[in-house]
């Protein structure tokens, strides 16, 4: 497969792809002309910010599997055409998550002790200690707006200062506040009651756009400071300039704004405040680091393993995946059963329950593996991690998931529900044994245990004698070898004459034909055929 790496990332990251046994192309002084004329070669691309991907040249690049970002943020990718063309969108998340809080301090030093200023004032000339008098930030509040990894980071190097931290998130738990040693605040003006500092480290969202505004900055205390090291379109900034000129915020530091490059700006001339050009992320180990880890993510994608930190795909924690990562195939094998054995003729809806210690996992890796084995096959799209729960969504299949840390009889269940025509048809499946092999253990209503191979044949039944041997008969007659065989009976007819369900697994798939000839003989109910 064949990568190209558009712009420049460590050598690192570049070397890893290559040790993958990837063909490696760096582009780093392509035109734009080039990369449209070129891209459809290309199985993975790495870019940094300056590559805008757009929907039209996603949809020329006919091979794309995986874009990986050596960065955090992903503007300049169309996201949405990538996930309608079942391409991975990678990130590198934890990259520069440390350079970007040491710089916000560094920004937050700046600002309290002018040091900007005073460098401008003494390199030209002038010796004004007077004139750049500073605060403290000792005994200080700096009031932490979103407390993800970068705000976490930063209210921790603060605490380090001296400085008494109150952060806003509705979305972390009160545990790790008090892990850190801030205090949580029950909504943003109650921090913008009682901050001195405040940074602001939130994505934008139609939510969150335009966060700090006129009506934000009357909720403030008098001689606040705002540091922003997140994005530009945070800060309304005509509302920063008018609380500036009145004295409500006595300073600022900004690393980034609503138009970038920004080389002339209304609030260049202002004493007070300090202006970088967006260096948040631009150190040289964050640079290494960002190439590496989207080089990780793009071999994942292209290899077979599993990408961490997409976008686009549900990306779980590795301890999470270390527990579920037995289960992956469980559940396509699940999916795909289901869809096999249901009555009706399309699939309305898949339901998904997971039982035993995997519910208390994340486990939207496994839905999307249930919703690939359904779909794949059965639509005219190739179905991946990318696109199987968008694809579920246009056809109006209705997707739910159910979790119960009690499972009967099992350490761990995970059940499939597809709803066809008004009907359920449910499968069961767990993992068995050091090695995790998945066993199906209920189908059609009738429950048995049997591991799951790469053939199999189900038929419904009259049980009475002889039946698994009319079923022997057919097999050998077709010079179909059977591997193992498992019988079970509904719950509620446990004698002879009720229903029973009978599972086969084969050496050799199974045609249809002779499926359909044993079930239409007399006693059978129903046959399937499915290779998984």
């Amino acid at each position: 497969m064949k990568v190209l790496v558009k712009e420049k990332i460590g050598e690192s990251g570049v070397q890893l792809l290559r040790d993958a046994g990837l063909e490696v192309e760096v582009g780093t002084d392509w035109e734009d002309p080039e990369l449209e004329r070129r891209i459809a070669e290309f199985d993975g691309i790495l870019i940094r910010s300056a590559t805008t991907l757009d929907a039209g040249l996603i949809e020329r690049a006919e091979r794309l599997k995986v874009v990986g970002r050596a960065g955090v943020g992903v503007d300049n990718v169309d996201v949405g055409a990538a996930t309608k063309r079942g391409v991975v969108v990678a990130n590198a998340p934890q990259s520069n998550v440390i350079t970007a809080a040491e710089h916000t301090l560094a920004m937050l030093l700046a600002l309290a002790r002018k040091v900007p200023q005073a460098h401008g004032s003494l390199t030209a000339g002038a010796w004004e200690r007077s004139k750049f008098s500073g605060v403290e930030l000792y005994e200080k509040t700096l009031g932490v707006v979103g407390f993800g990894r970068i705000g976490q980071l930063v209210a921790q190097r603060a605490l380090g200062f001296g400085m008494h931290v109150v952060a806003f998130d509705a979305y972390v738990g009160e545990d790790r506040f008090r892990e850190l040693g801030a205090e949580r605040a029950d909504s943003v003006d109650e921090l913008y009651a009682r901050a001195d500092f405040i940074t602001i480290h939130l994505p934008v969202t139609p939510e969150t756009e335009n966060f700090l505004d006129a009506e934000a900055f009357a909720k403030m205390r008098d001689g606040v400071r705002i540091i922003n090291v997140a994005r530009g379109q945070l800060v309304v900034e005509e509302d920063l300039r008018a609380a500036l000129d009145s004295g409500k915020v006595a300073g600022a530091a900004l690393d980034v704004f609503r138009q970038e490059p920004a080389t002339e700006h209304p609030l260049f001339g202002y004493p007070n405040v300090v202006v970088t050009p967006h260096l948040g992320a631009s150190t040289a180990e964050a640079t290494d680091r960002a190439g590496y880890q989207a080089a990780e993510q793009v071999v994942a994608a292209l290899t077979g393993g599993v990408v961490t930190s997409a976008v686009n795909v549900p990306a779980i924690a590795p301890e999470d995946l270390e527990a579920l990562g037995p289960f992956l195939p469980l559940a396509r094998d699940l999916g795909r059963i289901a869809v096999a054995l249901a009555e009706g003729t399309s699939v309305d809806a898949v339901e998904i329950e997971y039982l035993g210690r995997i519910a208390e996992r994340d486990t939207r890796l496994l839905t999307v593996q249930v919703l690939k084995g359904a779909l794949a096959g059965h639509i005219e799209e190739d179905v991946n991690d990318v696109n199987a729960g968008p694809l579920a969504r246009e056809r109006g299949i209705a997707v739910s998931e159910t979790s119960s840390v009690q499972a009967r009889d099992f350490t761990d269940l995970v059940r499939v529900t597809v709803v066809s025509a008004g009907q359920g048809s449910r499968v069961v499946g767990t993992t068995l044994g050091r090695a995790h092999r998945p066993h199906l253990l209920e189908a059609w209503g009738s429950r048995f245990n049997i591991q799951l191979e790469p053939n199999l044949a189900v038929f419904r039944y009259t049980d009475q004698p002889g039946m698994i041997g009319r079923v022997g008969t057919v097999f050998g007659e077709s010079g179909i070898n059977i591997s193992a065989a498992a019988v079970g009976r509904r719950p509620d007819a446990d004698h002879v004459g009720g229903v029973a369900t009978m599972v086969v697994t084969t050496d050799s798939s199974v045609p249809q034909g002779v499926v359909d000839r044993i079930a239409a003989s007399e006693g059978f109910e129903a046959g399937r055929t499915v290779s998984l």
